[in-house]
């Protein structure tokens, strides 16, 4: 039984730490329509997250953009000619910014937002119900930010990453059939006898997010921002015991060995992977704006587990399991055409790698290779308010994944399957500008 808590914590962890592929690049709406570029243009408060240096090009005093996106992802599971698939509600990544002109060559700025997070409901009696039935995590991330022109061509800036988070999970301690196993009647083979759900928030962690922007000819600039590894760590995350009923609650804690992890609490430390923007912008013409741009996410600092529990659950049990995970990269263009003075359109592709490994990848972990196309607009209703559209569609790369793991016995067991992955993601934005 020692096992069963082992694993059922281990799943808890690893998608607390937000690193198993679940990045929210949803931080703008104008940008979210050309394909996440950002790192060599001039977005005014916005550029605090895609590039900080190419904030201090705002050209009014004052800078305000907010908004949200609406994402609905659906993944799907197939083994055995048995299809499983998600029933998932739909998230809210938000942002906002503030930046204001102090000099003209100095600007500063506040922003918020959700970097990573994402919900998946399998259900609670699926075949996978002892590895993962439902999740929901979310991180938020506060960053004060300076942006410094050294001259008309080359800009630097710099900010300060406030990050937090938190997460609640739940999964089957003891698979379906065992209460039958244990003698009960053939009424039980169908019946998950508890499920346990955790919850953990992390402490606040710091930061930081750093770039430099260069315009090589009056059409041509180049940009790179980089923003680093963050710690999350979890000191008290909590847990609460399901019971199928509360006659089977009694037959279930008189096992010897079956772990009370309500009883006390866990604590961990993960990392949320540091990222690098290398980018180029062209101006084809004075109404028509083009972007390509490479990003590098350093998910192999995501190399492990190390899960610590209070004296009270098992004698102060730890854990320690290998995650493995790999450097990634994204690629993207995108492009802008102001079709009026009132009226912009966008567009943008990308192509995102998934960091999991074939032999550790699973449904707490449904990440895969994608390809995500956008499009939306902005329209000026008036000359200092902007309303920001944008859809996204991400189509992920149908991915064979094979997951040993020690099942809710204690015993080997393997859960083998194709893996499907498709989202689709409005956004809605606002900027005004005085």
């Amino acid at each position: 039984m020692k096992k069963l808590s082992a694993v059922l914590i281990a799943t808890t962890i690893s998608l607390s730490s937000f690193a198993e592929g679940y990045q929210v690049n949803l931080q703008s709406a104008k940008q979210t329509a050309m394909g996440h570029v950002g790192a060599a243009l001039k977005l005014g408060a916005e550029s605090m997250h895609f590039n900080p240096a190419g904030m201090v090009f705002m050209e009014n005093a004052i800078d305000l953009s907010a908004g949200a996106s609406f994402t609905y992802p659906i993944a799907t599971f197939k083994s055995n000619g048995i299809k499983s698939k998600t029933d998932n509600p739909i998230s809210t990544p938000f942002f906002a910014y503030a930046g204001f002109k102090i000099y003209d060559n100095l600007a500063a700025g506040i922003g918020v937002n959700n970097p990573y997070g994402s919900s998946l409901k399998w259900g609670k009696n699926w075949v996978g119900a002892d590895v993962i039935q439902d999740i929901s995590l979310k991180s938020f991330n506060i960053q004060p930010t300076l942006s410094y022109k050294i001259c008309d061509k080359l800009s630097i800036g710099a900010g300060m990453m406030i990050a937090f988070g938190n997460v609640e999970l739940s999964r089957a301690m003891l698979p379906a059939g065992t209460l039958t196993a244990m003698g009960m009647g053939p009424e039980f083979a169908d019946v998950i006898p508890v499920s346990a759900t955790l919850t953990g928030s992390s402490k606040i962690s710091l930061g930081y997010n750093v770039g430099i922007l260069y315009d090589l000819t009056e059409r041509i600039s180049l940009g790179a921002s980089f923003r680093s590894c963050v710690k999350m760590k979890v000191d008290e995350g909590t847990a609460h015991l399901d019971y199928a009923s509360d006659a089977i609650k009694p037959v279930i804690q008189a096992l010897p060995t079956f772990p009370q992890l309500d009883q006390g609490t866990f604590s961990a430390e993960m990392p949320m992977p540091a990222n690098l923007n290398v980018g180029i912008a062209y101006k084809a013409t004075d109404r028509l704006l083009l972007s390509a741009e490479a990003q590098t996410v350093f998910w192999k600092t995501y190399d492990e587990l190390d899960i610590k529990f209070s004296q009270n659950v098992l004698n102060g049990y730890s854990l320690r399991a290998k995650k493995n995970y790999k450097n990634v990269a994204a690629y993207r263009i995108g492009g802008e055409y102001n079709l009026t003075d009132r009226f912009d359109l966008r567009a943008g592709l990308y192509y995102d790698q998934s960091p999991i490994r074939k032999e550790l990848y699973n449904p707490e972990t449904p990440g895969m290779d994608k390809i995500g196309i956008s499009a939306g607009f902005s329209f000026r209703p008036v000359q200092r308010l902007s309303i920001d559209f944008a859809f996204l569609y991400i189509q992920g790369i149908s991915r064979y994944g094979k997951y040993s793991y020690t099942n809710s016995l204690g015993q080997p067991a393997e859960l083998n399957g194709r893996y499907t992955n498709i989202a689709i993601s409005p956004s809605l934005g606002l900027s005004y500008r005085y």
